[in-house]
């Protein structure tokens, strides 16, 4: 595992406390007959200020909780787990920057659900990794963009965004602009792939490593040109000062052995 992201139980618990505090609330709605939607966003009414805090909260039905709530555990975590310093501040700021861009532009109706938080997590996710430029993040905003790139239909007016199960693309587009704005303002660590050889190193100069010249321009492997030989013969010693030998004779007077 890269040492830059590390498991923690955080991982696995915040998404799963999360949604299943969504459907907690959507519990009490049906099991006391409460309505909650009056307390979503309403554009451009003080009142509707509360939705800002409230509308990711509240779902329309069943359907529209359980379609919110997969892209969410996926989501959360791999925020937790690739961005986890800037995943509760991510989350937070989302919630309030994207509540207020949807109050400011959305249409005179009340706009509930956590799909503008799930479209500032696509957002933060796919620009921050390309902005890093590090290859797992980079990997995981491709990842994103291959499973919920079909998402980007939804920030604009269709027939879907009108009738009895209207699709608000204001808050859609509200959480894409807030991801983007959120990637660019929380700045992550320059992230480096650590150097063990100096083939990767970036004065790395092929021509000067001695294996890389045991092959020519097609990749073919060839023996390196054997030194040049001369005629003269260096002795194995030599030396700038005389040397004198001296002869000693042999003055011992030890007896030779008999033959």
């Amino acid at each position: 595992m890269d040492n830059h992201f590390k498991f923690t139980n955080k991982v696995f618990g915040l998404p799963l406390f999360f949604v299943l505090f969504l459907w907690f609330v959507f519990w009490l709605e049906i099991r006391f007959d409460f309505d909650f939607v009056e307390y979503g966003i309403y554009p451009r009414e003080f009142s509707g200020l509360q939705g800002v805090l409230l509308s990711p909260f509240i779902h329309g039905d069943i359907e529209h909780l359980y379609n919110n709530s997969i892209p969410l555990l996926v989501l959360l975590a791999a925020l937790q787990f690739f961005y986890a310093n800037q995943s509760v501040k991510v989350i937070g700021f989302g919630i309030l920057l994207s509540g207020m861009i949807t109050w400011v532009i959305g249409r005179d109706n009340y706009h509930i659900g956590a799909s503008g938080l799930i479209y500032v997590l696509v957002s933060f996710i796919f620009f921050k990794g390309i902005q890093t430029q590090y290859y797992r993040l980079v990997a995981l905003s491709l990842a994103v963009i291959v499973i919920y790139g079909g998402l980007v239909w939804y920030v604009f007016p269709s027939p879907e965004t009108s009738g009895e199960k209207a699709i608000s693309w204001e808050g859609h587009l509200a959480g894409l602009i807030t991801g983007f704005v959120l990637s660019l303002f929380y700045k992550t660590p320059e992230y480096r792939k650590l150097i063990k050889y100096d083939w990767e190193k970036p004065d790395f100069n092929p021509s000067e490593d001695k294996f890389m010249q045991r092959f020519d321009a097609n990749g073919n492997f060839v023996n390196l040109p054997l030194p040049e030989q001369t005629d003269e013969v260096a002795g194995y010693y030599s030396s700038d000062f005389p040397v004198d030998y001296k002869i000693i004779l042999n003055e011992k007077n030890e007896s030779k052995p008999e033959s």
